[in-house]
């Protein structure tokens, strides 16, 4: 998905699949889940201008499950969308796609290249 400012409409329905699927998880209702020891935190849902496609970012305790955890959610994507067409009022629920955040990873690299003692004193 392209990064383009959202509408309002894109962001609201974003936020409410989000808040269905932190709900979910959070519950523990995604039996692909139960197996995985790490926790998992939803972090944004971008969806598509058409409403039709929304891409979901998640992160987890450990890295070493994100790629597990990506796929038992990807397994579990039609039971989230069972579940937002119950508590939306959506002509189309969204497909769904899962995707690892990598934002705090970033910025987590990017502060230490700060702190580097090079670095520092070029900035000094």
């Amino acid at each position: 998905m392209t990064i383009r400012e959202q509408s309002p409409r894109q962001l609201r329905v974003g936020q409410e699949i989000k808040r269905i699927i932190a709900g979910e998880i959070n519950q523990d209702r995604v039996r692909n889940l139960e197996d995985i020891d790490t926790l998992v935190t939803i972090m944004e849902a971008q969806v598509s201008p058409d409403l039709k496609y929304a891409e979901v970012f998640f992160v987890t305790s450990s890295s070493d499950y994100e790629e597990l955890v990506r796929e038992a959610l990807q397994l579990a994507s039609n039971h989230f969308r069972k579940i937002i067409a119950s508590k939306t009022d959506l002509r189309y629920v969204p497909e769904i796609r899962f995707s690892v955040d990598r934002t705090l990873h970033e910025v987590d690299k990017i502060e230490r290249l700060l702190r580097d003692p090079k670095v520092a004193q070029d900035l000094g």
